[in-house]
């Protein structure tokens, strides 16, 4: 019965550890400092030319702004949706509109591309 008992205590711990770190890999983003990244810390956008959580933004567009990508497989979950672009690969969107970084941000907390040509904004906390 012990053996049991200890078991369990062992599976109960390791859940303990494991749950956070899959709520946490739950969303692709987070919020850090009033606006949100990817898990490596860089600043996502939006593009106001994107509607009917569609992609506007292709070929040489997306060099320039590379599409925040989805994993095969990966689902909608609450604001979070999967769309699918021109190419058939898949990208996150949040509320209905698709994420992007941009190559001219360098190191997590840039944020270059801001209000560039009217038209690319980051996401920040009110959006959320």
């Amino acid at each position: 019965m012990n053996h049991i008992a200890q078991s369990w205590k062992a599976f109960l711990v390791t859940a303990a550890l494991t749950l956070p770190t899959m709520a946490f890999a739950a969303d692709p983003a987070m919020m850090k400092d009033g606006m949100m990244v990817d898990h490596k810390g860089m600043t996502l956008y939006t593009f106001d030319k994107d509607s009917g959580g569609k992609s506007m933004c292709n070929d040489d567009c997306a060099k320039n702004w590379p599409p925040m990508m989805a994993p095969a497989g990966a689902t909608a979950a609450g604001k979070w949706s999967v769309i699918k672009r021109d190419d058939g690969t898949s990208q996150y969107a949040y509320d209905g509109k698709p994420l992007y970084t941009f190559v001219k941000d360098k190191k997590p907390g840039d944020m270059v591309g801001d209000k560039m040509k009217d038209v690319w904004h980051v996401v920040h906390e009110s959006q959320k």
